[in-house]
């Protein structure tokens, strides 16, 4: 009688020791997933930013006789593609690389709206272009930082969940492997960007 006590006790010691690490382990990956998730919210936030900033350079830019319409078209049509896209934290990294690439996009319809204000003297010596100018590199610079920062805290999530034992938990569970921010193909060369400013 005592062997079987004996036994049974064993067996609800196992249980609840391996309860306890489902438990434990589960509640770290949903925890380390809000992370993910919040750091994600930050880019997206940032390229919000971004965007709110572009329909006021083109507004301000529209003020100024005779500009390139084309120019202005192009830049308004890639925010709209922008504002169409939605992504989160579990979009897949063909959906993130889609996403990147019309920021990119739009990045480069922007570009070349910079480079035709060069040739307006009377736009670029505006306060509102000047402050959207500072703006707008300052954002630039804040979305590199949230992605930078969204892939550093990715990173150990999807180490996690592709390592044993935790995979097994993540799998029963649903947690999957996030996506990356990478870099567009060309990017490793920095443009030469002049804003007129000194």
């Amino acid at each position: 009688m005592k062997k079987k006590f004996g036994v049974i006790g064993v067996i609800a010691v196992v249980v609840v020791l391996i309860g306890a690490l489902l438990i434990g382990t589960y509640n770290g990956l949903v925890g380390e997933r809000e992370k993910v998730t919040k750091a994600f919210s930050d880019v997206k936030v940032q390229y919000q930013r971004r965007a709110d900033l572009v329909d006021s350079l083109v507004n301000t830019v529209k003020g100024s006789a005779n500009f390139e319409q084309t120019t202005l078209t192009n830049v308004t049509e890639a925010r709209a593609k922008v504002g169409k896209m939605t992504i989160d934290a579990s979009s897949s990294q063909e959906q993130i690389k889609q996403y990147v690439e019309a920021q990119n996009q739009m990045t480069g319809s922007l570009s070349r709206l910079i480079a035709v204000a060069e040739n307006y003297p009377d736009l670029k010596t505006t306060a509102a272009f000047r402050d959207l100018m500072v703006q707008l590199e300052g954002t630039e610079n804040r979305i590199a930082v949230a992605r930078s920062d969204y892939n550093e805290i990715a990173r150990p999530y999807n180490t996690r969940v592709q390592t044993f034992p935790t995979s097994i938990v993540a799998g029963i569970f649903g947690f999957s492997k996030q996506a990356y921010f990478e870099s567009a193909s060309g990017t490793e060369n920095a443009p030469k960007v002049n804003f007129g400013t000194k």
